[in-house]
């Protein structure tokens, strides 16, 4: 929705009035050409400023750093001095600076001048970004890859771990800070049993990703590996067999059944623990449940199934 801001006429009834000046008339077509022209599929910061405004030239710097900052995402500052361009700031009804605006398509879509502080105005773009369709080289490069991340998503689930790192390798050459290709290449390593070079992999990772929730998914997985190697249950079962109440025994089996790709396996043994005493070892069934859980992605139908399993078993 454009914002309700305060213009007499509009700009294009600006452009058509009759009488301007020849400076006049330059001004409006740079304002076309600055503003309007790059709106239509970017996200432009329209400054109105002057010399004399002592808090214009401490935003200033603010507003050019954070423009710089989101220049990849389709975003670009315009300052307009409203001594002189005049017409430009008589259309827009400028009463106080400084005053700041975001266009997009043509229109206003918000009023920034409330925002003084680097992260405030980041803030405030993040939103407009993410409720605008604004065609910046980043969101070219993510719908880009977006198909190339579902492949390697599919061939991991097929369980060729090889095909995918092979994949996710690439995808990274095109965008090495993405946390889902990062997180996904993680996974992968993993599955092949290079379980060192996913731990520096994520080491690496840009501190802005690490709250992702792909980022956060690889840390499971890797924190997972870490529960027993794989191999054979039978040991454990037996274990189980003489003694129900053995809970170190199931607490193993569960994670030598993750170590094996046995997933159901590993949700049963661990409800089944976490069912006969989830207190045990500080809730640690509870924890690495969800650790299986965090891992298999928490939208993955799957996931979903077993978190009900487990809101069932605590709360019924």
């Amino acid at each position: 929705m454009p914002l309700d801001l305060p213009f007499e006429h509009g700009i294009n009834a600006l452009v058509a009035t009759l009488g301007l000046s020849a400076d006049e008339r330059d001004a409006i077509a740079k304002f076309q050409k600055d503003v309007l022209e790059p709106s239509m599929t970017g996200l432009v910061i329209l400054d109105f400023w002057a010399e004399w405004c002592g808090p214009c030239k401490q935003l200033g710097p603010v507003l050019e750093k954070v423009a710089a900052d989101y220049a990849t995402k389709g975003v670009r500052l315009v300052k307009v001095d409203v001594d002189q361009d005049k017409v430009i700031a008589a259309q827009f009804r400028i009463q106080s600076i400084p005053t700041i605006y975001a266009f997009f398509g043509g229109q206003p879509v918000a009023d920034l001048t409330p925002y003084r502080s680097e992260g405030q105005i980041k803030k405030a773009l993040d939103q407009l970004l993410g409720q605008l369709n604004v065609q910046g080289e980043e969101q070219a490069l993510e719908a880009e890859i977006e198909p190339l991340i579902a492949m390697g998503e599919e061939v991991l689930d097929s369980g060729d771990a090889a095909r995918a790192t092979n994949i996710f390798r690439q995808i990274q050459e095109m965008a090495p800070d993405n946390p889902q290709v990062i997180g996904g290449l993680v996974r992968a390593l993993i599955a092949e049993g290079h379980k060192d070079e996913a731990r520096a992999l994520l080491d690496s990772a840009p501190a802005e990703v690490a709250g992702d929730p792909a980022i956060a998914r690889a840390k499971a997985a890797l924190a997972l590996t870490a529960a027993a190697p794989a191999e054979p249950t039978d040991a454990l079962e037996q274990r189980l067999a003489a003694n129900p109440d053995d809970h170190e025994a199931r607490y193993e089996l569960a994670g030598a059944r993750m170590a094996n790709g046995d997933r159901d396996g590993a949700a049963d043994a661990l409800l089944d623990l976490i069912q006969r005493d989830r207190g045990w070892n500080d809730g640690a069934a509870r924890t690495r449940f969800l650790q299986l859980l965090e891992a298999s992605g928490l939208e993955d139908p799957w996931a979903r199934a077993q978190r009900r399993r487990l809101s069932a078993l605590l709360f019924t």
